[in-house]
């Protein structure tokens, strides 16, 4: 007997791993049901992703449906439903939850599961087995039947298999892991849907933990999603889970969802020990506008914790919505203006969406909010914050995407905004404006490269600096636009192998080089060694206390750390020559230089991986 459970991805990318539907695998491996994991994303043809599901002849298709698979899944469905007319067709799902009347409705599907899945699931598998009907499953609401009370959810998560440990997903098979630790929410925020019926937060034992971690980095996964919607709120636990994670998997990347009041100075530097980025809901820098949506905020408080992760270098990023209850476009500014103060590496920032089956959907209305009736549930518009003010917040937020995340610019927007004498939002504002007049209104991040990005930076700076007050920083400005591109595309790119250093001088003279990708060589108009010791970048300090004089540096990874070498024009040009098809003896000859000039810079260039032999 052969269910297929489905998987609609937004698109292939490290997150694109069927987790929910490993999870209602797991839970009935033990029994006659075969199960199959079925991957497909958003734009593929649904009647040839049906055809393929088809072929297999299963009794049941399931889909996890979620809010921006909720179209696919029903297309999807409509064609199952041709090619197998008495097959069972069924969802499940935060989007099934919250919705089970409008998904049922257009009646392809045969029923729903509402709530936590593996329970209901693994009933459902035991009446297929026994050839009993569906009806009177707790969590299973069927089409045009009176719905069952759904169960509670499983109380220790520990009874559900791991499909890591047990095979059902193979690591090699993603780029990325989805990695639950937790499930619920202890919080209540009306526009999350993970509010709807709190139960508190359950937790997946240490021992689970620690045995799945293990398993991670015995398998050289790259990358961890962490799906716990407040990791650090049990302080102790997630102190115990970053030392385990410096302990056995210090080579993995992972991704953190925080909250700013439970970040301690110890946990701070925890996180900056590992390999890792966190992401904090900050959604307004309003105490008002948060207030109505179930939230507090303590503008100091969260600076001063903020302030712990900067001091550690621990990597984070922000969340910002736009277009809550009592907002208004000049709060959004103010909003933005504050979150980019505290320096954050990456800002996410989104229209507010308000979610069938959320507190904010049931008294929307109440808050003078009109938004779409189907998925993404997008404001359209509210008493405060109107439809042209959206469509500004909208282009601010590209903008901020662009300019600011994309573009790496953590390091010396704040610099660059303060000489100017702007605002973070007015300079963002006319940086938008700029991408319109340039016609590049439909462009997204996502089409553009991290060079694109650094080039388009490079010229909006040039013009925004070009008034006679203003000219006489854009040397500086640049070069710190340089140096942290190259820094960041230093430390992204893998490290090369090291190769033991040719000793011979005969032997250099003919040996072929080549820079190693890694390594990244530029030109600036300061010392670039001074800039850095400066400390934090002050545009109009360097310009009255640093010389401006032609620099060369060698920027490139080692031991897990970026390297700059600041070097002599003649050591430069000789690694901007090697380029894999002259030996070291002829590039000297052309550039006039002799062996006893360049041996040792030669030498040291390989010890550090700067450059390989071809």
């Amino acid at each position: 007997m052969l269910i297929n459970l489905v998987a609609i991805h937004p698109c292939p990318s490290p997150q694109s791993v069927p987790l929910a539907n490993a999870f209602l695998k797991s839970i009935v491996r033990e029994t006659p049901i075969d199960v199959f994991l079925n991957d497909f994303f958003i734009g593929q043809n649904p009647a040839s992703s049906a055809a393929l599901i088809a072929a297999s002849n299963p009794c049941a298709i399931g889909f996890s449906m979620y809010v921006w698979n909720r179209s696919a899944c029903l297309e999807m469905a409509d064609e199952l439903r041709k090619l197998l007319p008495s097959a069972l067709i069924f969802a499940g799902g935060p989007e099934a939850t919250a919705d089970p009347a409008g998904v049922l409705k257009d009646g392809a599907l045969d029923f729903v599961i509402v709530g936590e899945g593996e329970a209901p699931f693994a009933a459902l598998c035991r009446q297929l087995i026994g050839g009993r009907e569906l009806s009177g499953i707790p969590g299973v609401i069927l089409s045009g039947e009176t719905p069952c009370p759904p169960l509670p959810p499983i109380a220790n998560l520990d009874l559900i298999p791991s499909p890591y440990l047990n095979g059902v997903l193979d690591t090699r098979n993603y780029t990325g892991i989805l990695w639950q630790l937790a499930r619920g929410c202890s919080f209540a925020c009306d526009f999350c849907f993970d509010a709807r019926d709190n139960h508190g937060v359950r937790r997946f034992s240490q021992e689970r933990v620690e045995a799945e971690l293990q398993h991670f980095a015995a398998a050289g996964v790259s990358q961890i999603f962490v799906l716990d919607s407040t990791f650090n709120q049990d302080a102790k636990r997630a102190k115990q889970i970053l030392r385990l994670i410096r302990k056995i998997a210090s080579q993995i990347h992972f991704h953190f969802e925080v909250r700013s009041e439970f970040i301690d100075r110890e946990m701070a530097e925890l996180f900056a020990r590992i390999t890792c980025s966190l992401q904090i809901g900050l959604q307004s820098a309003d105490p008002l506008v948060l207030k109505q949506v179930g939230r507090s905020f303590n503008r100091d408080d969260f600076s001063r914790r903020i302030g712990l992760l900067n001091d550690s270098g621990a990597v984070f990023g922000f969340d910002l919505i736009y277009g809550l209850p009592g907002d208004t476009l000049n709060g959004f500014f103010n909003s933005l203006d504050y979150a980019l103060s505290l320096y954050p590496n990456h800002l996410d920032i989104f229209p507010l969406a308000v979610l069938p089956g959320t507190r904010l959907a049931a008294q929307g209305t109440e808050h003078g909010l009109r938004w779409q009736t189907s998925p993404p549930y997008t404001l359209l518009s509210t008493d405060s914050f109107g439809s042209a003010d959206l469509a500004t917040a909208r282009q601010l937020a590209k903008a901020c995407d662009i300019f600011f995340t994309r573009g790496k610019a953590v390091a010396w927007f704040n610099a660059v905004v303060e000489v100017l004498q702007l605002k973070p939002s007015e300079f963002m504002q006319i940086f938008g404006e700029w991408l319109v007049a340039n016609r590049e209104t439909n462009l997204s991040e996502s089409d553009l490269s991290d060079d694109d990005i650094w080039k388009m930076q490079r010229l909006f700076l040039q013009q925004l600096f070009s008034h006679n007050n203003m000219k006489r920083f854009l040397p500086i400005v640049l070069d710190l636009v340089d140096y942290h591109y190259h820094y960041a595309a230093a430390l992204l790119a893998p490290q090369p192998q090291q190769v033991k250093a040719q000793q011979s001088g005969v032997g250099l003279l003919n040996t072929i080089f080549r820079l190693t990708p890694s390594t990244q060589s530029a030109h600036f108009h300061y010392e670039i060694q001074e800039i850095l010791d400066s400390g934090a970048p002050n545009i109009s300090w360097i310009y009255k206390h640093l010389r401006a004089v032609d620099s060369h540096a060698v920027i490139y990874p080692k031991d897990g750390f970026v390297c700059t070498e600041s070097l002599d024009v003649s050591f430069y040009s000789l690694l901007e020559q090697m380029n894999g098809k002259s030996t070291t003896g002829e590039l000297l000859h052309k550039l006039g230089l002799k062996l006893d000039d360049v041996h040792d810079f030669l030498l040291f260039a390989q010890q550090e991986g700067i450059i390989v032999p071809a």
